[in-house]
């Protein structure tokens, strides 16, 4: 052995006797805490008062002296910040009582709100406690909650609070539905199901769930797996049910055959047709979406934007809830979420879910080229594109997605959103690596190469879900490896940068071009796609193979 090394084992020896000298309450703060024995039970006993009753049982506390719960200040998926504290009310402490308990005296437990989302209870050296509240709640949509007489229909984020430092710690859930009323989530395994389990609180929250009296189930098979699809409709439905279910099936077909086997048993499709919905909505979740339209399902209009809704959000399955850029997941619900890929994450979806209602025959080419058009159109024409990167866009996602402000603020002239912006680099990406792989590679083969490297053979992250994150960094060297030559200059032009991506030579590679044509409003253009039909042939040939896929 040489000196230098035998320093270094000195060296390594005398840390280790450091540490093990060191004070116990030191190290065990890196130790992870026990995990504790946590239940909720929601209850709804006055539906019309729109509040629903929250119980919170904690157990295993082993002498600790309080315990913290916290609120959470946004949802996953939605990421302006809410915060859902604001509708907490009537918090209580309480001892815990075991359910198998003949007699048990509830002694009260002082509870100190610390700050706007987070109350401690004084545990006393108990080894079980109880937090009660109770949350108001009547909006339907993605994000919020809404109990009224008609139903209850819940997002975890915005109803549950979590108990500080113990998020990874598994929970279960008892629904106390009204009379008559039926429970569903993308958990259900059965019709009369009301208890859940959960590995951990970040699963539970993203399970919405519907409680009715009157809503219906259609199920359907691909691939060995079941697909329900719900409908709660509130207005006239011109029999549309199962013409909804059969196009949903469809666009579920299209988009397995595009990627690999998903990674669960069940999903499940929540529509909601409310004329008296306030906005619709889209939400994607690890086994299910929830989808909000503000008309009624006989509308052609409302039921196409709710099929197009539907392809997005099934998308999702694949990529952002498994597939997923670094910051989503788990979550920090303390303060606004950071991530700088959600152009990839919203964006590439877009672009998926349109090629997938092409593929499913929901829609023609014309169709699907006037919609890529018009996102480019909206792109183009943003006096933001030019002052904010696909990158910041999605850094900046608390400020554009569904945020509010009192205070005046000049965002619609300096930022776009990353949804189309992130559309508009897809198309042209994908065209890019199809003509210049001649047809040997696509997008649709980094998506899936990216999902088997990050999710499926990566070691886990951390306790929320298989795998890991990745880095934009990471992605654009997958990027160039799958496509068969480099892309930095792509992302650093158009990704990191604000430059309008190479559309001409991106569309031409597969028999498309495109026209712009002056608009009303200075430097504002119309743009059209279309179909060279003078193109070489195998540039035409190229064109047919992405439109119509690969079928399995």
């Amino acid at each position: 052995m040489k000196a230098s090394a035998r320093t270094h084992v000195v060296r390594a020896l005398c840390l280790l006797a450091l540490i093990a000298l060191a004070p116990a309450h030191a190290r065990a703060q890196d130790a992870p805490a026990p995990a504790y024995k946590i239940s909720y039970r929601l209850s709804m006993p006055d539906p019309a008062s729109h509040l629903f009753v929250v119980q919170v049982d904690v157990e295993g506390l082993a002498g600790a002296p309080h315990v913290d719960f916290q609120m959470p200040r946004w949802s996953p998926g939605r990421y302006a910040v809410f915060d859902f504290a604001k509708n907490v009310q009537g918090v209580r402490g309480a001892s815990h009582c075991p359910v198998a308990a003949a007699k048990c005296e509830r002694a009260s437990h002082p509870v100190e709100r610390l700050d706007t989302q987070t109350w401690r209870v004084d545990a006393k050296s108990a080894g079980a406690l109880t937090f009660f509240y109770k949350v108001f709640a009547d909006d339907l949509s993605g994000t919020f909650s809404q109990l009224d007489r008609r139903h209850a229909n819940f997002n975890g984020a915005s109803v549950f609070v979590y108990v500080a430092g113990h998020k990874q710690d598994p929970v279960s859930l008892k629904i106390d539905a009204p009379k008559g009323w039926k429970v569903i989530n993308g958990e259900s395994e059965r019709a009369d199901q009301t208890e859940f389990r959960f590995p951990n609180y970040d699963l539970l929250v993203d399970t919405p769930t519907e409680v009715a009296p009157d809503f219906s189930v259609q199920t359907f098979e691909v691939g060995g797996k079941t697909y329900r699809v719900v409908v709660h409709s509130f207005g006239d439905e011109g029999g549309r049910r199962p013409e909804l279910a059969k196009a949903v099936e469809r666009v579920v077909r299209a988009q397995v055959s595009m990627m690999p086997e998903p990674d669960f048993e069940r999903y499940t499709f929540l529509f909601h047709f409310d004329p008296t919905a306030r906005r619709g909505d889209g939400m994607e979740h690890l086994n299910s979406t929830q989808i909000i339209e503000t008309g009624a399902l006989s509308d052609r209009e409302i039921f196409e934007g709710a099929v197009e809704t539907a392809a997005h959000e099934f998308f999702h399955v694949w990529n952002v809830k498994r597939l997923r850029p670094a910051g989503l997941g788990p979550w920090d619900f303390t303060r606004p979420v950071v991530t700088r890929g959600l152009w990839i994450a919203e964006g590439f979806t877009n672009y998926f879910g349109k090629l997938a209602q092409r593929r499913a025959g929901l829609w023609d080419d014309e169709r699907l080229l006037r919609s890529y058009a018009a996102a480019v159109a909206g792109i183009e024409n943003a006096p933001g594109s030019r002052l904010t990167s696909a990158v910041e866009a999605s850094v900046l996602a608390p400020f554009i997605d569904r945020a509010t402000s009192e205070q005046r603020t000049n965002l619609a002239q300096t930022v776009v959103s990353y949804y189309p912006k992130g559309e508009t680099l897809a198309l042209p990406l994908d065209l890019l690596i199809r003509g210049r792989s001649r047809g040997r590679s696509s997008l649709e083969e980094v998506m899936r190469r990216a999902y088997h490297r990050f999710y499926l053979e990566s070691p886990n992250d951390s306790y929320y879900l298989k795998g890991r994150a990745y880095t934009v960094e990471e992605f654009e060297r997958l990027a160039s490896e799958v496509a068969g030559f480099d892309l930095s200059d792509f992302f650093r032009r158009h990704v990191y940068g604000v430059e309008p991506p190479p559309y001409e030579e991106a569309l031409a590679h597969v028999g498309l071009r495109l026209r712009r044509t002056p608009s009303a409003g200075a430097g504002r253009a119309d743009f059209r796609i279309e179909k060279d039909e003078r193109a070489p042939a195998d540039a035409r040939a190229l064109r047919e193979a992405w439109l119509e896929g690969n079928r399995k």
